[in-house]
């Protein structure tokens, strides 16, 4: 990924942490997007309860974003076989999801936001703790 430096007009390459957290970000938000949409369709026509059908979002949005994390984000896998690290890739997004659902419910229960508006500020706080956690435990 390159960026464009606004005092030369010229492309540079991030170094590595930035590049991967840039990386991490373009990747996550695609994955948000499958979150977000399959999210709207489980509340609009499944008709699930909204900490349900967040939960089924979000695991969607797992599985897209680990297949970036490990095509496109992040050069180094500290586990030789992709079972255990995704196994380990899911334990942290357990952690991001019990988070995301207790900002969602607070948000929903507590403040009355709805239920959309509360999962983009849910996800927006969780990033970083995803970010760091992956990172740290799988592809250092």
């Amino acid at each position: 990924m390159f960026l464009v430096a606004p005092a030369t007009g010229r492309a540079v390459n991030p170094p590595g942490l930035l590049r991967q957290f840039l990386r991490y970000g373009a990747a996550g938000a695609l994955a948000f997007g499958i979150d977000l949409a399959a999210l709207y369709l489980l509340l609009a026509y499944a008709g699930l309860h909204y900490l349900l059908a967040a939960a089924i979002a979000y695991a969607l949005g797992i599985v897209c974003n680990y297949q970036l994390a490990i095509r496109w984000v992040f050069d180094f896998r500290r586990l030789p076989h992709w079972q255990h690290e995704f196994v380990l890739y899911v334990m942290v997004g357990v952690v991001g999801l019990g988070l995301n659902l207790l900002v969602i419910g607070l948000l929903v229960d507590q403040a009355g936001v709805p239920v959309l508006a509360a999962k983009m500020a849910a996800s927006a706080a969780i990033m970083l703790f995803n970010f760091g956690a992956r990172k740290l435990l799988l592809f250092t």
